[in-house]
């Protein structure tokens, strides 16, 4: 398979998990749905390609480093403190991972992004709180 093909599937495995995880905090009538947690997904995948494939003999591990700094910002960002409690941990810890989704994707780990998704799935959709 050629390289810009296989770049490409990278990309959509993306999109999809992205969006799969997405649909669910859309459904859940959360801040951060679909585009978001998709737009993350496939960013950080196309972050990570380039710094595989864009740039020769660099380090790709210093992208994935930025990526990861970089998504605490919108993370710490969601995250909402009242005097009672916090709001949006869960959001924001769902961008973290849709983030690594997108990072474990663009390097070529399929079978790990798909079963990080449907992991997060089972987390999100588990009954809250639990007694």
């Amino acid at each position: 398979m050629s390289t810009e093909i296989e770049m490409i599937l990278r990309l959509l495995l993306a999109t999809a998990l992205g969006a799969t995880i997405g649909y669910q905090r859309e459904r859940a009538n959360k801040p951060a749905g679909l585009r978001t947690h998709t737009l993350i997904c496939v960013g950080s995948a196309l972050f990570t390609l380039a710094s595989i494939y864009g740039f020769g003999e660099a380090d790709p591990a210093r992208i994935a480093a930025g990526i990861v700094a970089g998504i605490g910002f919108l993370g710490a960002g969601a995250i909402i403190r009242t005097r009672e409690h916090l709001v949006g941990l869960t959001t924001a810890a769902t961008i973290w991972s849709v983030a690594a989704i997108g990072l474990a994707a663009g390097a070529g780990l399929y079978i790990l992004s798909a079963i990080t998704t449907a992991v997060v799935l089972i987390i999100l959709l588990l009954p809250h709180p639990i007694r």
